[in-house]
C-alpha cells in the first residue's frame, strides 16, 4: 500500500483540505470537497477489508486513480441508498493520489474516528453552530454509548444526529467489544436510526456510519419535534414498540423557533406549569407557550421514543438543570424517567478555536424510562468536569478529567465503592432541592470542610439571617445609556466593583436630578456592601462603601447589603471578608443560574452558609485587618486623585 507513515489524523485532512482547496478544479466549497474525500475513504475501506485492491504503491497516478473509480463502481453498486448509479469520483489522477498517500491510518481501527476527524476539519465551518447544532465531542459521545452499554441486536436512534457522532461511537462500541466486520455490517449498522432537519448532515451521517460499520444504518432527514418529514410512512419506518436506547446531543437557543403552535399542543412541556394547590407538585396548564426552547420539547421527545426501560444518554444545557423557570422539565424528566447519573462539562467543551464554537455550559444525563413496574434508584451519580482536553481556545492541554469520571461511574456501577469527589458523589434523590439537578449545586467538597468548620465557626445561613433581621438586602436601578455622561454622580455597575473598592468611571456620571429622585429609594449609606449579582464571571464579588461613596446610584444587577444591629458577632468588616472567602465564593459559582444570557445567583443568595468563627477575639482581629485594608486603598485612591490634579495646578 502506499500510504504514508500516518500523521495526526487532523493533521492529516488539514493537509488534504488545503492541497485540494487549491489544485481541485471545479469547486472550492468545502462540502463538495469533502463529498470527494469520502469517495475515496470508502474505497480505502473496501481495501482494508480485502474487498477491493489498490496497488498504491505505484507511482502512476493514472493507473492508481483507474482503480480507485473501478473501486467506487463496488462501493456504488453496494451503497446505492447513498450513491446514485451515475456518481462519480470527481477528483484528477494526482489528487485521488495525494488524498491516498495522505491517508496513512487504518479505517478499521476501532480506537479513532478518522471520519469523524474528516468531519471536523471539512465540514466544521459549514455545519458547525447551524441551528444551535454543534458536534459533540468523541469523549462525550464515548462516555455516553459506554454509561447505556448498547447490546447487540438492540435499537439506538439519535433525534439529533448531525454528522452521526454517536451513532459512529455505537459502531465503536461493538467492534471494541469483539464484534466481527460481518456483525457490523449486518446486525449493527441496520439498529442504528438517526433523524436530524438538515439534509446535508444526514447524508454525512449516513456516510459516516456506513464507513465505519460496512452496513446500512437508517438515516431520515426529518422534524423530530413533530416527528414527519412530509411522507405519511415516515413514522411506520421506526420501530413500533420504541427503541432500546437513544443517544443525542440536541439543539439549543432560547431564540430557536421549535415547532408550529399545533405541534406544540401535543407537548406537556410546551403548556405553562403552575403549583397545584392539593398536591403541591408543578403541574401542567392548559395554556400552551407561543415559543419554548428545542432542548425542553427534546426531553419529552426522547422519552417518547423510548420503550419502557430503554434508556437514555443526552446533552443538555447546564441552564435546563438548574434555572427556577425551567424546574417543572426536569420534574418531568424525575417523575418519567429514573435519572441515574448527571455530568457537568467545562464550558470550553464546544470551543473549536478562539472564535468558533460556543461556550455554553452543558451536561450529560443517563436515565431509563420508567414503566409501570419500574422502581427509582434511591441515589444519583454526579460528577463535575474542570477539563475536557482543550482550553477556551480548543488548544489542547494535559488535562482531561472526563476519563477519570467515566471510570467512577464505571466502578460505582460495578459495585465498587465511591470516594467522594467533584469527580464522583452522590445524592440522595430525597435531597434533590427544587428539582435542581446541576452537579455543581451539590458540592461534596464543600460538606466535608463545613463538617471541620463547625468546630470553630458558627455556620449562619444568609436566609436565616435575613429572616431575624440581622441582615437587609435591595437591589438598584436601570437608569438606561442615555443617562450616562449627564452629571457627576457615579452610576455604579458591575464592572465598577473591583478588590473591595467602588471604582467610578467618570464615563458614567449621571445627572444630579437622578441621584436626588433615587436617594430615598436606594438609601446608600457608609458600611454598606455592593456585592455583584448578575454577570459572567464577576458574580460575587464584593465593595464596601466609605465615605468617599455615599453620592451614587447603583444598578440592578448589583445587592446592596446591610448589616444591622445584631447578637451574633457580625459587623460589615467581617461580612466583607466573610462574603469573599474562597469557601463562600465557591458557594456562589455553585448556586448561580443562567437567566437569558448572563449568570445570577438570584434569590439562591438566601442558601449561601457564612462562616463567621466563633471566638471575639478571631473576629476582632478580622475587623482591625479589613479596616485598615479599606482605609488605606481609600488613601491611596486620594492621593492618586491628588496627584492627577497637581499636573494641572497653577502656581
Amino acid at each position: 500500500m502506499l500510504f504514508r507513515e500516518a500523521k495526526p489524523v487532523k493533521a492529516a485532512f488539514r493537509d488534504i483540505r488545503n492541497y485540494l482547496a487549491g489544485q481541485f478544479v471545479g469547486a472550492t466549497r468545502d462540502e463538495t470537497l469533502l463529498d470527494e474525500v469520502l469517495k475515496c475513504l470508502f474505497c480505502k475501506l473496501y481495501a482494508e477489508m480485502g474487498r477491493a485492491e489498490l496497488q498504491t504503491e505505484e507511482s502512476d497516478s493514472v493507473k492508481l486513480a483507474k482503480q480507485v473509480r473501478s473501486v467506487f463502481g463496488l462501493v456504488r453498486r453496494d451503497f446505492s441508498d447513498i450513491y446514485p448509479s451515475d456518481a462519480e469520483i470527481l477528483l484528477d489522477p494526482d489528487s485521488i493520489a495525494f488524498v491516498l498517500r495522505e491517508c496513512g491510518f487504518s479505517l478499521l481501527d476501532a480506537s479513532s474516528d478518522p471520519i469523524g476527524d474528516a468531519f471536523e476539519v471539512f465540514a466544521g465551518s459549514e455545519s458547525r453552530g447551524r441551528a444551535g447544532q454543534f458536534f459533540t465531542p468523541r469523549s462525550v459521545t464515548d462516555l455516553l454509548v459506554a454509561a447505556v452499554d448498547p447490546k447487540l441486536g438492540e435499537s439506538v436512534v439519535d433525534p439529533a444526529c448531525g454528522a452521526g457522532g454517536f451513532l459512529s461511537s455505537v459502531v465503536r462500541y461493538h467492534e471494541a467489544n469483539g464484534v466481527a466486520p460481518k456483525q457490523l455490517a449486518e446486525k449493527v449498522a441496520p439498529t442504528l436510526y438517526g433523524i436530524d432537519k438538515d439534509d446535508y448532515l444526514t447524508r454525512l451521517a449516513k456516510l459516516h456510519v456506513a464507513l465505519l460499520s460496512g452496513g446500512h444504518p437508517h438515516i431520515h432527514c426529518a422534524d423530530s419535534i413533530a416527528l414527519q418529514n412530509g411522507k405519511p410512512e415516515f413514522r411506520k419506518e421506526l420501530p413500533a414498540e420504541g427503541f432500546d436506547v437513544l443517544l443525542t446531543n440536541p439543539p439549543f437557543g432560547v431564540r430557536i423557533v421549535a415547532a408550529k403552535e399545533e405541534v406544540l399542543r401535543t407537548f406537556q412541556l410546551a403548556r405553562k406549569w403552575q403549583v397545584d394547590k392539593k398536591s403541591g407538585l408543578l403541574a401542567p396548564t392548559s395554556i400552551v407557550s407561543n415559543r419554548v426552547p428545542p432542548q425542553v420539547l427534546f426531553i419529552e421527545r426522547s422519552l417518547s421514543l423510548l420503550r419502557e426501560g430503554g434508556r437514555l444518554g443526552m446533552v443538555v444545557p447546564e441552564s435546563l438543570l438548574s434555572n427556577n423557570s425551567e424546574r417543572h422539565v426536569m420534574g418531568y424528566l424525575l417523575q418519567a424517567a429514573d435519572v441515574q447519573a448527571v455530568i457537568g462539562m467545562p464550558e470550553a467543551l464546544f470551543k473549536t478555536s478562539g472564535k468558533g464554537g460556543t461556550h455554553t455550559k452543558t451536561c450529560l444525563i443517563i436515565a431509563t424510562k420508567l414503566g409501570a413496574k419500574s422502581k427509582q434508584s434511591k441515589s444519583v451519580f454526579m460528577a463535575e468536569a474542570k477539563w475536557c482536553g482543550h482550553d477556551s481556545r480548543a488548544r489542547a492541554i494535559p488535562h482531561n478529567d472526563i476519563p477519570t469520571i467515566a471510570d467512577n461511574l464505571s466502578n460505582y456501577r460495578g459495585g465498587k465503592k465511591l470516594a467522594p469527589s467533584h469527580l464522583g458523589f452522590l445524592v440522595d434523590k430525597d435531597k434533590i432541592s427544587s428539582n435542581v439537578l446541576s452537579p455543581r449545586y451539590y458540592d461534596p467538597e464543600l460538606e466535608k470542610e463545613f463538617e471541620v468548620l463547625a468546630r470553630t465557626h458558627h455556620l449562619l445561613l444568609f436566609g436565616d439571617l435575613l429572616k431575624a433581621g440581622v441582615l437587609s438586602v435591595s437591589t438598584g436601578d436601570e437608569l438606561g445609556k442615555l443617562a450616562y455622561g449627564t452629571g457627576d454622580v457615579p452610576f455604579i455597575r458591575t464592572s465598577d466593583i473591583s478588590n473591595w473598592e467602588i471604582k467610578a468611571d467618570p464615563k458614567h456620571g449621571v445627572d444630579r436630578k437622578i441621584f436626588e429622585r433615587l436617594r430615598k429609594k436606594q438609601d446608600v449609606q457608609v458600611g454598606d456592601l455592593l456585592m455583584v449579582k448578575d454577570g459572567t464571571y464577576l458574580v460575587g464579588t464584593c465593595a464596601i462603601v466609605t465615605s468617599n461613596d455615599e453620592e451614587l446610584i447603583y444598578q440592578s444587577h448589583l445587592y446592596k447589603i446591610r448589616v444591622n444591629p445584631n447578637d451574633v458577632g457580625l459587623n460589615p468588616y467581617i461580612l466583607l471578608a466573610v462574603l469573599s472567602s474562597p469557601l463562600v465564593q465557591r458557594q456562589v459559582k455553585s448556586k448561580q443560574f443562567t437567566q437569558d444570557i448572563i449568570d445570577s445567583l438570584g434569590e439562591r443568595i438566601k442558601e449561601l452558609v457564612l462562616p463567621v468563627p466563633k471566638d471575639e477575639k478571631s473576629r476582632a482581629q478580622i475587623t482591625k485587618m479589613v479596616s485598615s485594608a479599606v482605609a488605606k486603598r481609600v488613601e491611596a485612591r486620594e492621593l492618586a486623585k491628588q496627584a492627577r490634579l497637581a499636573v494641572a495646578a497653577v502656581g
